[in-house]
């Protein structure tokens, strides 16, 4: 007699699934320099404007987090950030959560059951912690930046990367265990 597969492996199975799809679809409806350069389409429409405008307000609001700890901080435009002793940021489109924003909607809809009235208020929670989420971590790269610039590649593709989808992960399994039931 087979064995039956447990709720939470089929959970976790979804996610991943999810995750890797969600993913692939942003990239077919997404186009753009990741540097910031050139225009950003969605579904060949030019987002340019919404991306521009979200990285710009990051912008602003991490300069005015990180300059009230280190006044040596300049915004040098509406998007690009340095310390007098040298390093900094420039917040580009990419930037902008709106690419976990959208993983996180896909992630949701798709966990079981699929239509729950918790994920109603849920849903747009994780949308906020997400924003939140990012400003922090572009507010901490930003800050390394200006004592150790040489780690920005290190901060930004590998660490603070996978701690933002470690704790999406978290908060999923958060409203798995004690939000759905």
């Amino acid at each position: 007699m087979p064995k039956r597969v447990s709720k939470e492996i089929v959970d976790v199975a979804l996610f991943m699934v999810t995750l890797f799809l969600a993913n692939f679809v942003w990239k077919l409806m997404v186009h753009g320099d990741e540097a910031g350069e050139g225009i950003v389409t969605w579904f060949g429409l030019d987002a340019t404007p919404l991306f521009d405008a979200y990285a710009r307000h990051i912008a602003k609001v991490v300069y005015a987090f990180v300059h009230s700890f280190r006044d040596t901080l300049m915004m040098t435009d509406d998007t690009t950030m340095h310390f007098v002793h040298g390093g900094g940021t420039r917040i580009v489109w990419s930037c902008t959560p709106l690419k976990q924003m959208f993983i996180w909607i896909c992630l949701m809809l798709t966990t079981l059951p699929f239509f729950n009235r918790n994920k109603l208020w849920f849903i747009p929670l994780g949308i906020v912690l997400i924003h939140f989420i990012n400003l922090a971590r572009i507010a901490a790269i930003t800050a390394f930046m200006e004592f150790h610039p040489e780690w920005f590649e290190l901060l930004h593709t590998y660490i603070f990367k996978y701690i933002f989808y470690g704790i999406l992960f978290l908060f999923w399994v958060f409203y798995i265990e004690k939000i759905r039931k």
